[in-house]
């Protein structure tokens, strides 16, 4: 049977208990861990899928110098001296470390320990940054700490949740399910709203959609809070025990009516009242919020427009209530654990508080610790760019990606003196960068703890060997600042070491002065250490700790109480400009990031294989955009070519763009180049969801669509986006200018042998153009070319590359480009977890099947992991609307 091990899911916050089993031929079997108390045995499309990122191919399996490889000592030697050089003639802030969410909080702590407690700089900041630090902000400026009130059974157990700016059934599925089940079982009694421009999938379980404009989520909530106060809905008790500055904050609020509020938002009145009302007659009320929230130059206000309402109610740390931030990755919460940003000290202490850091530096016997902030994300590439870093540290992140106005951060690395980069992959666009790269070890492979959004820490378990040199990432931090000098403090021999440090402190000289002590585990040695199963933090050495905070106040400000948090500065809305659209950027249900692990998974490639543009049906008619075609969106730092989806679900004036797609799977569409570096002033984080844009057809001579067993070389075609799929590739092209010969094109692009057989089909009156090429009964490549986006068969044809034998019949319908008599084409894929396409469930449909549970009894589609079930219920209502008409 092989053996079984419990361990964590690499992606997203919600923190899923994983099990793998590895049997003795070295497969891998995946399913949800039943006993974990964040998803009890569910898993999401990414997590029943993550056997199929864990191959070797493409892997990077020893150190490099230059691009040659090294051994690891003389790559760890160059490190160390070019890090002690430029502290030694520029000073500690000429080094610079940029993390990551994907780190295990132990990579996380020597990361931090070696930065702010030994070479004594704050610079080091996280791609955490990008998402979740204006939570964190919101709750230093609230609480007085970082601190998460409510756990996941809040969102369960409350009569109103209320998530804004979380497209929570994509970017948090085994959450959203949990909700969707206490919906289904509890019915009227539970309420749910979603406030979010666009109507995400997220919305098809909610009682209310408030489609507000973009960046009006601070309006709203001020326009709450004096409904609130106006409506007698105030704790009084509460507010007066354990909070300060509310009647500033309610004064302030009181300038928003109804109507101001309508306009500001571009809802209306009554949308406004009948939210208002409800939210102020419901005593059980979760508010959860995301990267809408975030993600915005008034990030923080927003947060503090949300918890003001929690405060002022009283509604906080009791089952069903409390302001909820949901991380986007799976150990952001360890990095602030550790102080993983850069106005932050390990175990939630402050960089600006001179006993916390005497406090560490005694703890680390360190010989300085960083007395004031570091730079955070998008001022520290800055300052790489302007050659204040002379030497940059990147870990398992790829910023020429992710950052905003990422073709500046390229320059910006590429122009700095000395960069490393640890991760598993040398072909990011970052790692190719790299004057050193040090190969990681991945998820499977490398042993720590997780910490998830609900303050759940588990353990990440290794089950596959550690392959070629890779070594895990605290281990590389580790001898780096041996060989820097500081032996005694980095000796640590296993990550159970630094977990029992990390406990440690997090205990010393606590005595409940701060939220973060799990002082239990600070004696915690190997065996238990690897026995251990997943608690919630706070778990002092004396006691259980209480699973909810502030129910009875005991907040960490000066004298303990919340502080309510005037945020009516900066509300006015900024117009666009004639032509101009807000571009919102975000994910999709089965990609992670820059696609650097997903990408690799044929499965996750199959629901949306190629980079798009959803853009509603009346912008694109009067920009001049059909369906399917290309179009340029252009912002104020570049430009990116993508597909149009042209739905009702995006509002008018707006865009969205998925954020994942690299040069690694597409030929331009690196949105985050188009992103300027607006910031929130007090987080820091930038402000992703609400840029400028414009948009306009892009003209193609030939659009085409491929398969092959290879990934091709595209050369210079004006458009590509290619994935995965069983058995090869699947590719989107399109060509701007005259292409002479497209079969040699094809030859050229895979290196196709001359002897195989090939079978062409040609009309260049209608532009129709069809190349297969066939070694013996099995499909090599084919491409179908066109004057307008491609009307193929597509799932079908890749289901082909697959196969190890064609007929004469299949032969002759590759050709045609769909499937002949008596062969079924499933049409897109709905359901990538058992690869259901969108004819195949409009047949069920057709059949009898009315609702989502029997296509699911049918099929098997949506009774996985369940992200696709709001999809299946749109397929069947348009069935059933076709078949009234």
């Amino acid at each position: 049977m092989g053996d079984v091990v419990r361990t964590t899911c690499p992606y997203c916050g919600v923190g899923c208990g994983v099990i793998a089993r590895r049997s003795a031929d070295g497969s891998v079997e995946i399913k949800g861990d039943p006993d974990h108390p964040a998803n009890f045995g569910r898993l999401c499309s990414k997590g029943s899928a993550l056997a199929e990122t864990i191959s070797l191919e493409g892997r990077a399996l020893e150190p490099t110098i230059t691009g040659k490889s090294a051994e690891w000592d003389d790559a760890l030697d160059r490190v160390a001296n070019a890090f002690s050089t430029a502290i030694a003639e520029h000073g500690p802030d000429s080094v610079a470390l940029y993390v990551s969410g994907q780190l295990l909080t132990e990579d996380y702590y020597v990361a931090n320990k070696l930065m702010k407690g030994f070479i004594g700089s704050a610079n080091i900041d996280t791609n955490s940054r990008l998402c979740m630090s204006s939570s964190v902000a919101g709750h230093v400026r609230a609480f007085g700490s970082d601190t998460v009130p409510g756990t996941y059974e809040d969102l369960e157990d409350a009569d109103l949740v209320v998530l804004t700016g979380s497209n929570l059934a994509w970017c948090h599925p085994v959450l959203y399910q949990r909700i969707a089940a206490a919906k289904e079982r509890r019915g009227s009694a539970m309420n749910i709203v979603v406030i979010d421009p666009r109507r995400t999938a997220t919305c098809d379980i909610a009682d209310t959609h408030l489609a507000i404009r973009p960046d009006s989520d601070v309006p709203l909530f001020l326009g709450l809070l004096a409904y609130l106060g106006n409506a007698g809905a105030v704790d009084c008790d509460y507010v007066a025990r354990h909070t300060s500055g509310f009647p500033a904050a309610l004064d302030a609020a009181r300038s928003w009516s109804r109507s101001a509020v309508a306009m500001r938002t571009g809802l209306t009145s009554a949308e406004v009242e009948a939210f208002y009302a409800l939210f102020t007659r419901t005593a059980k009320t979760v508010t959860c919020y995301s990267q809408g929230v975030n993600q915005s130059s008034v990030g923080t206000d927003k947060v503090n427009a949300i918890i003001n309402c929690h405060l002022a109610t009283g509604r906080i740390g009791r089952p069903g209530m409390g302001p909820f931030s949901l991380t986007g990755q799976p150990n952001a919460m360890g990095g602030r654990e550790v102080g993983g940003l850069a106005n932050m000290l390990a175990a939630h202490m402050s960089l600006d508080k001179p006993q916390d850091r005497d406090r560490v530096q005694r703890f680390w016997n360190a010989p300085r610790v960083a007395d004031r902030p570091g730079l955070k994300a998008v001022d520290l590439f800055e300052a790489v760019a302007s050659g204040r870093i002379k030497a940059l540290w990147i870990m398992s992140t790829n910023p020429v990606v992710s950052m905003p106005d990422a073709d500046r951060v390229r320059e910006a690395i590429t122009a700095c003196p000395f960069v490393v980069v640890s991760d598993l992959f040398a072909t990011t666009e970052t790692a190719r960068l790299a004057d050193v790269f040090l190969p990681a070890t991945g998820w499977g492979e490398k042993n720590g703890t997780v910490t998830n959004s609900e303050r759940r820490i588990s353990r990440q378990r290794a089950f596959l060997p550690v392959p070629g040199q890779a070594r895990p990432d605290w281990w590389q931090l580790a001898e780096v600042g041996r060989r820097m000098g500081f032996a005694t403090a980095f000796s640590y021999e296993s990550p159970a070491d630094i977990f029992a440090e990390h406990a440690a402190l997090s205990t010393f000289e606590n005595d409940g002065a701060r939220d973060f002590d799990i002082g239990a585990y600070a004696g915690v040695d190997a065996e238990a250490y690897a026995a251990m199963t997943p608690f919630s933090w706070p778990r002092p050495a004396d006691g259980e700790g209480n699973a909810r905070f502030f129910s009875e106040g005991g907040f960490y400000t000066a004298d303990r109480k919340a502080r309510f948090v005037d945020v009516t500065s900066a509300l006015a809305a900024k117009p666009l400009g004639k032509g101009a659209f807000t571009l919102n950027t975000g994910r999709v249900r089965d990609q992670w990031h820059t696609m650097t692990r997903t990408g690799r998974s044929a499965t996750l490639s199959a629901h949306l294989a190629e980079p798009f543009v959803e853009i509603h049906p009346s912008d694109a008619s009067e920009n001049g955009i059909s369906p399917a075609g290309l179009v340029r969106v252009s912002g104020e730092k570049g430009d990116v070519i993508l597909r149009a989806l042209v739905t009702n679900r995006q509002a008018r004036g707006s865009l969205f763009v998925p954020m994942h797609w690299s040069g690694e799977f597409s030929g331009h569409a690196r949105v985050d180049a188009l992103v300027p570096p607006v910031v929130d002033p007090v987080s820091g984080q930038p402000a992703s969801k609400q840029s400028r844009a414009t948009i306009r057809c892009f003209k193609v001579t030939t659009y085409g669509f491929m398969v092959s067993r290879d990934k091709p070389d595209f050369g210079d075609l004006a458009y590509w986006a290619t994935a995965r799929t069983a058995g090869g590739w699947r590719s989107e092209i399109a060509a701007d200018a005259a292409v002479e010969d497209w079969a040699q094109w094809l030859r050229d692009s895979l290196a196709l042998r001359d002897e195989l057989t090939v079978s062409s089909y040609s009309d260049r009156v209608a532009g129709v153009e069809r190349h297969v090429f066939f070694n013996g009964d099995k499909l090599v490549a084919a491409l179908y070319l066109a004057c307008e986006p491609v009307a193929v068969a597509r799932n079908w044809i890749v289901s082909q590359l697959a196969s190890d034998g064609l007929g004469v019949a299949e032969r002759l319908s590759l050709s045609a480009g769909r499937p002949g008599g008596g062969q079924k084409d499933p049409g897109a894929t709905v359901c990538a977890c058992y690869g259901i396409g969108i004819n195949q469930i409009v047949d069920a449909v057709h059949g009898g099947c009315h609702s989502v549970n029997a296509v699911g009894d049918t099929l098997g589609a949506g009774t996985n992991c369940g992200s696709c079930r709001a999809e299946i219920g749109r397929i069947i209502n348009g069935c059933l609307v076709a078949a009234a008409e």
